[in-house]
């Protein structure tokens, strides 16, 4: 039995206002500050444009199923400081190898066995793994993400399983 997949039956009626109400507060949040614009009018669509949204989710079951819940916590917030930091170092990595006069490329491409996590947070951690210079999620099949590396010590960063750890221990309770 996986645990992981255990947090998928519905929330009750007291988390799924929280969720409904968190959506709503990030739907509203990410309005304001793209457009930038507190015109009345504009506030006024950005207000109908985010309840038609949260109907449509409602509509939609998005909130009927913890796969989909909005759990944020303070272990997200160290690990977004964590992985910040991860792609400053990979990107001065990269540069180091793009811009050196012999190109020194050790390419790999390796899986990644992630079927103790939750949906979301493979997502999380394919999408990380993206967002670090280096390495690209390139599949995520059946509880495997096949990642390609530019060189041998990203592959084998990525083999040791720190990231995994640390999105693994985002959402433990």
């Amino acid at each position: 039995m996986n645990p992981a997949r255990d947090n998928q039956t519905a929330p009750g009626s007291a988390g799924r206002l929280r969720a409904y109400l968190m959506f709503t507060v990030l739907l509203i949040a990410a309005w304001v500050l793209w457009s930038g614009m507190f015109k009345p009018l504009l506030l006024a669509l950005g207000a109908v444009s985010c309840a038609l949204v949260v109907y449509i989710a409602v509509r939609m079951g998005y909130f009927d199923s913890r796969v989909f819940a909005l759990r944020f916590n303070l272990r997200l917030l160290g690990f977004w400081a964590w992985l910040l930091k991860e792609i400053v170092k990979s990107s001065l990595e990269v540069a180091r190898i793009v811009l050196a006069r012999k190109l020194e490329l050790s390419t790999r491409v390796v899986e990644i066995d992630v079927s103790q996590l939750s949906p979301v947070d493979q997502v999380i951690l394919g999408n990380s793994i993206t967002l670090t210079p280096g390495t690209l999620t390139l599949d995520a099949d059946d509880g495997k993400l096949l990642v390609h590396a530019l060189t041998a010590e990203g592959a084998a960063a990525l083999e040791e399983g720190e990231m995994l750890r640390r999105v693994a221990a985002i959402h433990k309770d």
